[in-house]
């Protein structure tokens, strides 16, 4: 006679244990993913919707906001392209060639994401400051690097180009070394393949990468305030007004850059939609 099969319980009749457990850890998962959303994106949501008409209606009155945000739009605009111009060949060669050291040199251009930013500030304060042997030389030639615009792209550049290093060198990781090998058989110099082949089949994810830069160069606060707390940017000025007036007067400015991370986050979605599709 062929037993009966019971939802939940195994041919024995007792409980599958395994289905009790799988429900337990799958609702557990809820909850927990549930809180931690809450947590991330609560505070972000509260904020735009007590401010973020303010911090709108803001930019049409203060200029000192205007000014604040042209600032750190163009700064971290600038940051950006040189990164990607001096990082993106650093990027390729960790990507495709192994040599001594590789590791280390890795680890190395990690390194400013994992210091106190502040503390990275600190750092090209001594590298860059006027009482450096780099900084005074700058200075004695006409280009100051402290307290101008030049020190605040100096700080986004130091804290956001690893990201773009860590995403550009896996962009490269993923075009098949073998359209490369092919394009060199054909005659085509090692500079041509990478021009040709390399940065059209890389492009999409060195895109992406430079958008995680200039969004990481945008929100950079510690490094900038050591460098250049005059002209302000935009996270400066935020903690400029919340020092000096409260949370009222820092309100508009910190909404303003909460709806400014919309954008770099917008392409991001973009540019991964995008990618997913054209995989096969």
């Amino acid at each position: 006679m062929t037993p009966i099969e019971i939802p939940g319980a195994s041919v024995t009749g007792r409980p599958n244990h395994r289905s009790a457990t799988h429900a337990v850890v799958s609702i557990a998962a809820a909850i927990l993913g549930s809180l931690c959303l809450i947590f991330l994106i609560g505070p972000v949501l509260k904020l735009v919707a007590v401010a973020g008409g303010e911090g709108i209606g803001a930019l049409g009155s203060d200029r000192e906001l205007r000014r604040a945000l042209i600032l750190t739009a163009v700064t971290a605009s600038v940051a950006t392209l040189i990164g990607m111009l001096i990082a993106t060949p650093v990027s390729y060669l960790l990507a495709r060639r192994r040599f001594p050291g590789r590791a280390a040199i890795s680890a190395l251009l990690d390194l400013p994401i994992l210091i106190p930013h502040p503390v990275a500030g600190i750092a090209l304060l001594l590298v860059l400051g006027r009482e450096s042997a780099f900084g005074g030389a700058a200075l004695k030639a006409g280009l100051a690097i402290v307290s101008t615009p030049l020190g605040i792209i100096a700080a986004m550049l130091f804290v956001s180009m690893p990201l773009y290093i860590s995403a550009a060198r896996e962009a490269f990781s993923r075009v098949d070394e073998r359209y490369e090998a092919v394009a060199r058989t054909l005659g085509d110099p090692p500079w041509r393949t990478f021009r040709r082949i390399t940065l059209p089949l890389a492009g999409r994810g060195l895109l992406a990468a430079a958008v995680v830069m200039w969004a990481r160069a945008v929100s950079e606060f510690g490094a900038i305030v050591i460098l250049t707390y005059n002209p302000k940017v935009a996270s400066v000025l935020s903690y400029d007004r919340f020092t000096s007036t409260g949370l009222p007067g820092a309100l508009p400015v910190a909404a303003a850059l909460a709806l400014l991370a919309l954008i770099p986050l917008t392409l991001l979605r973009t540019l991964r939609a995008g990618e997913m599709e054209t995989r096969p």
